[in-house]
């Protein structure tokens, strides 16, 4: 593993209690930051909470990321508990229903768009100002290779996830010149318990749409997700960073 300095940061990332979320969180702490899961799953966090052995520098908090006032507890908890947060990453997501635009129920549509999109903007909006205030920040919207190219069978996380993408580029202009810089990672399809639970077919679509020829591996996903959470990130905002094996060349 190579060294990313996060030494005296503190950083909140939501649905942190597994798969790339959880990949994250272990990279942040081995790169010497404090974290905050924030995640709905009390399970699963004292499972990661026990395996991760943080200390003082792991928090678990309870935080539903589509309910603004619980962002809001959450938020202040971080900063009585840190300090300040420096680093946000917007992770907290899911698939949601396989089929075409027109074999697809309203209700999962809606709730696409709640999950991976208006869940990242409401975490933004409740935390970017305490971060402009100090500022510096960096923001991590985990996007998704489906988000630039689109792809068959999803279009309702397609759409939330290019909608992220177009969030973290406005974002990044009306905060440049604040401290704060914001930007995504777009994965492709990710070696997760979420992948496990689909249609064999539809995986191998996946796998098979990347040149490399197989899903990425959380920690991947989770070091370049580091690098732009750090200082050496720098001179970089409003970027997408496509870790998709090939699957887009753009």
């Amino acid at each position: 593993m190579n060294k990313i300095d996060l030494n005296g940061r503190t950083a909140i990332v939501t649905g942190g209690a597994k798969g790339i979320g959880y990949s994250i969180v272990e990279r942040f702490l081995a790169s010497g930051a404090k974290v905050s899961i924030w995640d709905i799953d009390a399970a699963r966090m004292g499972q990661a909470s026990g395996i991760l052995n943080g200390g003082t520098d792991l928090r678990t908090d309870i935080v539903n990321v589509t309910d603004a006032e619980a962002i809001e507890r959450g938020r202040e908890a971080a900063i009585a508990a840190f300090g300040k947060i420096d680093i946000l990453v917007n992770n907290a997501g899911t698939v949601g229903t396989i089929g075409k635009v027109w074999e697809q129920p309203l209700e999962n549509w809606q709730r696409m768009l709640t999950l991976n999109l208006t869940s990242s903007f409401q975490c933004c909006r409740a935390i970017a100002p305490h971060m402009i205030a100090n500022g510096y920040g960096r923001i991590v919207n985990i996007a998704s290779n489906a988000g630039k190219m689109g792809i068959h069978s999803n279009s309702p996380y397609a759409a939330a996830k290019a909608g992220l993408i177009s969030l973290t580029k406005s974002m990044a202009k009306e905060a440049a010149k604040t401290g704060l810089l914001v930007n995504a990672v777009a994965p492709g399809g990710a070696n997760t318990e979420l992948f496990d639970g689909l249609d064999k077919d539809y995986r191998a679509q996946i796998e098979e749409g990347m040149a490399l020829g197989r899903l990425v591996e959380p920690e991947e996903v989770a070091a370049i997700t580091a690098w732009a959470a750090s200082e050496d990130c720098s001179f970089t905002t409003g970027a997408v960073f496509d870790i998709s094996g090939g699957r887009a060349d753009y």
